[in-house]
């Protein structure tokens, strides 16, 4: 794998090489990894500017950002609406580059290496600070700044480099799933090398077209290399999966079991849907379940599991820290605000005056949307990116008009596995705001808008695909 991956268009190299930079440095370094991506912002708006301006979306994205700024003019707390503003305007111009700057799957699939790789010291510091005792902070002026609490924030739940373990739970999500999605094109790769001899042994003639067409395909793959390249990602997607165990994300671990799921029910794996989905039967039953069978499942199923979903583990909340009370206070708030909202980050200072306690937000992104922006902000939001996800899944749907080649045709399935990949990651953090609200660390931020962003620019040149 070459170090810096060419881009399509010579002109964007310079913002491809910082982009790939910038997503290796993410979770270690936010700071290098923000100039990165500005630098990669700024090349890439001062050469394509007039592509972007003509991109509906972006214009619709420009409203959107209109709409936020007179929300904060109307805000309860306006310096706190205003600080607020930099959690979403510089993301949509993020968008708007990225989603000019990604036109290939091949580029989709350089980022989920770059990802992969770079989740791998995040779980290893995450396994020394459960197991081994390691702990901060550690500080390198600006660059580098890890609070590493012992044994995990809160106690007992790895947070690794990020502040809080739910944050860890989300960011984990990525790279996992992303992962998973380059562990089965390896191992489709693996299934075509095998069959080479095979077919030869069976055609016993070297020369018969099929043979040679096959041969052709994998002429480029080295059989250690793929092998490598397998043992490697599964090795990661296990490390990742432990490592979302260890968050106690409730969340995280019923995403991840979808995600299994979506990839299972994607390539016709019956077996794997039956087994995925009698695991997480059983796990709910021990938590949920009557009597007696709940009994005789937690006989066999972890107590760290059904501990944690039936809340066994923290019983007796105050009525406050329920996560039915934010929602109904959020929505409360739209209510009485319906067309500007309170402001941006005006959550918590209402919360904390109505119920004494302070929260950051309501465990819920499109709650906490309409209560701070309002409700016409709020749909317009989920509009432009309900519009991108809608686009992306009708052309995933779409089957190509000639497949000539095999070699064309394998290349087609393995383009449309990781666009594929894509849309399972972004579902997955959508998914994941809707009982959490993460994107205040900007590296989740950055991943979600990249993911949106590729999708877009995937779908905006639909001849990127190749066949």
């Amino acid at each position: 794998m070459k170090i810096l991956q060419p881009h399509p268009d010579p002109q964007l190299q310079r913002a491809w090489n910082c982009a790939q930079f910038g997503l290796l440095l993410l979770p270690i370094s936010p700071l290098l990894a923000g100039v990165s991506f500005l630098l990669a912002i700024f090349d890439t708006w001062q050469k394509r500017h007039e592509d972007i301006r003509r991109q509906g979306v972006f214009r619709g994205f420009g409203i959107l950002a209109i709409a936020i700024i007179i929300t904060a003019v109307f805000a309860a707390d306006k310096e706190a609406a205003f600080l607020g503003l930099f959690n979403f305007l510089p993301f949509f111009v993020f968008f708007a580059a990225f989603g000019t700057l990604i036109e290939t799957p091949a580029q989709l699939r350089r980022m989920a290496w770059i990802l992969a790789i770079g989740s791998v010291p995040v779980a290893i510091i995450g396994l020394g600070q459960i197991y081994w005792g390691w702990t901060g902070p550690v500080k390198l002026w600006l660059i580098v700044d890890w609070a590493i609490e012992p044994t995990g924030t809160p106690p007992g739940r790895m947070a690794s480099v990020f502040a809080y373990a739910n944050v860890l739970a989300s960011y984990f999500l990525i790279p996992f799933i992303l992962g998973l999605g380059l562990w089965f094109e390896s191992f489709y790769a693996l299934r075509s090398l095998s069959r080479i001899p095979k077919l030869q042994e069976m055609l016993r003639d070297p020369r018969d077209p099929r043979v040679v067409r096959l041969v052709d395909l994998n002429a480029t793959e080295d059989r250690a290399a793929v092998w490598q390249r397998w043992l490697f990602l599964s090795a990661v997607v296990l490390g990742n999966g432990l490592a979302l165990i260890l968050t106690n994300s409730r969340n995280a671990w019923a995403i991840a079991i979808l995600a299994c799921l979506a990839f299972a029910l994607y390539r016709g794996w019956r077996w794997l849907v039956a087994l995925v989905a009698s695991g997480a039967g059983a796990i709910l039953w021990s938590a949920f379940g009557p009597e007696p069978p709940r009994q005789w499942l937690r006989a066999i199923v972890p107590a760290y599991f059904w501990l944690r979903l039936s809340d066994e583990l923290y019983p007796n909340r105050p009525v406050e820290t329920l996560r039915a009370t934010q929602w109904q206070f959020a929505w409360q708030m739209a209510m009485e605000r319906p067309w500007t909202g309170w402001g941006l980050r005006n959550f918590t200072p209402v919360y904390e005056a109505q119920m004494q306690l302070w929260l950051g937000h309501p465990h819920n992104l499109f709650l906490m949307l309409a209560a701070e922006t309002g409700i016409p902000a709020t749909l317009l939001l989920c509009g432009l990116v309900g519009w991108v996800l809608a686009r992306g899944l009708l052309f995933l749907r779409q089957e190509p008009a000639t497949l000539p080649t095999e070699t064309r045709a394998i290349a087609f399935l393995h383009d449309r596995l990781i666009f594929f990949t894509y849309l399972v990651a972004f579902s997955a953090c959508t998914l994941f705001h809707l009982l959490d609200v993460t994107l205040f660390d900007s590296r989740i931020n950055i991943l979600g808008w990249l993911l949106l962003a590729a999708i877009y620019g995937i779908v905006n040149r639909r001849s990127s695909f190749q066949y």
